[in-house]
Order: C-alpha cells, then structure tokens, then sequence
C-alpha cells in the first residue's frame, strides 16, 4: 500500500513539474513575441519618419513682400493702393504688370510733372526694386491705379492685389481700404480733374 500511494504522489509531482516547466516556456515564449513585436514597431516609426520629413518640401521665400499696403476708399470709378515694395534677393526685381479683385484693370502708374502741372500716367518699364532695396509706392508718385472700380471700396474694406514679376513669378498681397484726401489726389477722369490720365 505505501509502494503504491508512493508511486502515486511521485507521478503527481512529476506531472505538476511537467505542467510548470510548459507554463513557464509559454511565458518565455510570449515574452519573447512581445519583444520582438516592440522592436519591430520600433523599426516600423522610425523607418516611416524620416521618409515623411525629407518629403516635406521648405516654402520658398517669396522675392518681394509689401510693407504697410493700402488702398484709397472710393465709391466707384477708379482708387489707387500704395505701400512700399521690398526685394528679398540678391538681383534687381520689376514688378511688369498688377490686377485686383475690385477692379476691370490695374496699371503700375507714376505721376510725373509735365508743363507745370502732375500728369498721371503708365510706368514705363514698370516698377524696378533694387537688390535687396525697396521701392515706395504713394500719393503724388508712383502706385498702383485701379479702374473701372466693380463695387465701392469703402474705408476697413480689403482688396486683393497680384503683382506679376518680369520673370514670370506672383506675389499676392491684401490691402486694407482707408479715407485718404492728401497728395492731391484726384481718380476721376473728368475735364476738371486735378490729374489728367496720360497713355503716351
């Protein structure tokens, strides 16, 4: 009887050993996954983060900006915005041509002195800003003309403008309407006007 009882708790304690030892090597096994699925995710991010950052292209800066523009608040017929143009490169820019979101037309204008009184005009050649220099854009000189206004431009109203370089590059810039009576400043193209509009 004890031989037996004997032999009977020797094959429980071997099985629970055989049970331990299969409980414990499913644990290491896990573990081991785990692992391994860790330093593949690991892989996985780090290979995928520099591929999306080098595709990020970097914005070019634009090689002019418009310092403090604004425009002229008119109820119809033509305005003018103004502001300073300031070149970013190294190499000399000319703004060639302009158009707006209020306006038909817009046309790079000077104001010159012609037999004694301001005649406004086209600028020929356009508007050329030194390297890294600026170019200013006012009352009485040179701005931009906007004609054949398409809704009235009143004071804290933005208008849109796109300047066209010679190389064929855009800068769009946003001007902010304000009442302005200075600089002797006349848009109307009647017979009493105070600027006569020049096509030579």
């Amino acid at each position: 009887m004890r031989t037996s009882a004997t032999h009977t708790a020797q094959g429980r304690y071997a099985r629970l050993r055989l049970l331990a030892a299969a409980v414990t090597a499913g644990a290491i096994s896990l573990t081991t996954l785990t692992a391994c699925g860790s330093s593949d995710d690991s892989s996985s991010s780090s290979s995928s983060s520099p591929s999306s950052t080098a595709s990020t292209p970097a914005k070019a800066a634009a090689p002019v900006t418009v310092q403090d523009p604004w425009a002229k608040a008119a109820d119809s017929g033509m305005t003018a915005v103004f502001g300073t143009l300031v070149n970013t490169t190294d190499s000399k820019v000319t703004v060639v041509s302009a158009t707006s979101t209020v306006s038909k037309k817009t046309e790079l204008h000077e104001v010159a002195d012609v037999e004694g009184k301001p005649v406004m005009r086209p600028k020929k050649g356009g508007f050329v800003i030194p390297a890294q220099g600026n170019h200013q854009l006012q009352p009485g000189a040179d701005h931009l003309m906007l004609m054949g206004l398409d809704k009235a431009v009143k004071p804290g109203d933005e208008v849109t403008v796109t300047l066209t370089l010679k190389d064929g590059k855009t800068v769009r810039f946003t001007a902010v309407a304000k009442a302005f009576a200075g600089g002797k400043e006349n848009y109307s193209s009647g017979m009493d006007s105070d600027m006569k509009m020049k096509k030579d």
